[in-house]
């Protein structure tokens, strides 16, 4: 990664203008790296990377600690990577390891600064508009480009899986799904594709739902029936009416089949996401008709 104006490489004579004098204009992150240690060449690029994203808000000093070990020493460095933040010309945090970047965008966040959209953020942000635009195209074309930022990216595996299901193409989504490994199936970004395949998978077609629609209106106390409408609804993509039919199954009878009608409502509420207008008020029903 090629280092942009706010990050520099220092040593013990050049500490007192890179660090303490410089930090009082903005704050100074100082991080101890050696050549050798693997948790810093993964926490190095996460540093810079947010740091760049500041936009010159706060700046990022290198030190190696092999070449700098009196330095090291004198800020009682016990193990790397470690990292200190310096404001006003005194340090004023600092963490030891290698940190997730959403605690290292926290860490720098709380020295005072705002940090802007990383590049995968902004790619997220534009592919998310486009998927509620319609334009399919656009959104796998955008996550790929996210992919090839950053190969094995959950997020971006989790949107490609979603544009295939929009497009119908359950089988290419399935199969996407089930070449990953447990641990990225299994890991919360994945939830919401997840969710969506099970949705997909217990799905009927659009051709189906006047049949169950009839189904119903023949046996309107057959829950089986309803259940069964609810899920061609939810495969047409009519998540509210088919929410409302699980909602009414779970007020006529809370244990039914296992509770497979609450099952199903927080199947949708994870395939749609936590704001999704669907998932806010059929929620408020829910609990509303668990509590009353």
């Amino acid at each position: 990664m090629t280092q942009s104006e706010w990050i520099k490489d220092s040593d013990t004579a050049r500490f007192g203008d890179d660090v303490v004098n410089a930090s009082l204009e903005v704050p100074v992150i100082v991080d101890f790296w050696a050549p050798w240690c693997g948790p810093c060449k993964d926490l190095g690029p996460i540093l810079e990377k947010n740091v760049d994203a500041a936009n010159g808000a706060v700046k990022l000093v290198k030190i190696n600690v092999d070449e700098n070990q009196q330095l090291a020493a004198q800020l009682r460095v016990q193990s790397i990577p470690a990292v200190f933040a310096f404001k006003g010309g005194q340090p004023v945090d600092s963490f030891m390891g290698a940190l997730p970047e959403s605690q290292v965008k926290t860490f720098i966040e709380n020295l005072g600064v705002a940090i802007g959209p990383t590049p995968l953020e902004e790619l997220f942000s534009t592919a998310v508009i486009a998927m509620e635009q319609g334009d399919l195209v656009t959104a796998e074309s955008v996550y790929r480009k996210a992919l090839d930022l950053e190969p094995g990216n959950v997020e971006a595996l989790a949107g490609l899986i979603i544009c295939r299901l929009k497009a119908d193409d359950t089988q290419t989504a399935q199969e996407l799904f089930d070449s990953l490994t447990p641990e990225y199936q299994n890991d919360p970004a994945m939830a919401g594709a997840k969710a969506a395949l099970t949705l997909a998978g217990d799905a009927g077609k659009s051709d189906d739902v006047e049949a169950a629609r009839a189904a119903v209106a023949a046996n309107p106390d057959d829950l089986q029936a309803q259940f069964d409408l609810a899920n061609v609804l939810l495969g047409v993509g009519q998540n509210d009416e088919g929410a409302e039919i699980l909602l009414a199954i779970i007020k006529a009878d809370r244990s039914w089949e296992d509770d497979a009608a609450r099952k199903k409502l927080l199947t949708l509420f994870d395939a749609l996401g936590p704001t999704h207008e669907t998932t806010v008020s059929a929620r408020k029903a829910l609990s509303s008709i668990l509590f009353s």
